[in-house]
């Protein structure tokens, strides 16, 4: 299979993670939950779930949200309701946006240098934020979805990472990971042979450091640091 790499003087292939990497995943959250709060005015005649919701989330809840908003308007949770309110969430469409350090990057590439992208989560939310960002139109190559191949392909897999290398066909040392989450992100470039970089973004969801982690090679705090 030709490489992107035949046709152009490409050197360098910078992959990125996307959620707290080159947006934060947190407006992610705001945005789905308050398309959850209109769905649920509009099907279920329920007001204020958003807002109930919206305030958990800013209080640091992050697991029950759902339950717990609609116990405390009095309104039973059953399971198909959960899984309606997460098919609209996962389904919606994202109002998020580039970090400005990560849209500068995007837009201003270094010289033989190419970007590409590989994300984990579900499919249908994942393609949904990719387009919401315009990636493709902003110097990424290549945009890979690791739940393309089902949830065993989610990292640490290594099928990705293997993919976008195959894609550019550069040795392993011309490849460098940026991400944010040492729980997953780090273990498959690194034992494929990439550099690794995480970003510690002030504002990012994944803040504690867990037994079997495994740190990237660099740490930064924005991407104007890269």
């Amino acid at each position: 299979m030709p490489s992107f790499c035949d046709q152009e003087q490409i050197r360098r292939v910078v992959v990125f993670d996307l959620d707290d990497t080159l947006y934060l995943e947190r407006d992610y959250a705001i945005s789905g939950l308050a398309a959850v709060g209109v769905w649920a005015g509009c099907q279920l005649g329920l007001t204020g779930l958003g807002a109930n919701m919206l305030a958990r989330f800013q209080r640091g809840e992050r697991t029950g949200i759902f339950d717990a908003a609609l116990a405390e308007l009095g309104h039973p949770a059953s399971p198909d309701l959960i899984g309606s309110m997460l098919a609209v969430y996962r389904q919606h469409r994202p109002r998020i946006s580039l970090t400005p350090d990560a849209a500068e990057l995007l837009d201003d590439p270094p010289r033989e240098t190419a970007f590409a992208i590989i994300t984990d989560g579900y499919l249908d939310a994942q393609r949904r934020k990719l387009r919401a960002l315009k990636v493709g139109r902003r110097g990424v190559r290549l945009a890979v979805c690791t739940d393309r191949w089902g949830r065993d392909a989610w990292k640490p897999n290594v099928r990705a990472f293997e993919h976008v290398q195959q894609a550019f066909g550069l040795g392993p040392d011309r490849y460098t990971y940026v991400a944010d989450n040492p729980a997953k992100d780090f273990h498959a470039p690194l034992r494929l042979g990439w550099q690794t970089v995480r970003v510690m973004r002030p504002e990012r969801l994944h803040q504690a450091i867990r037994p079997g982690d495994v740190e990237a090679d660099r740490t930064i705090l924005d991407l104007w640091q890269l």
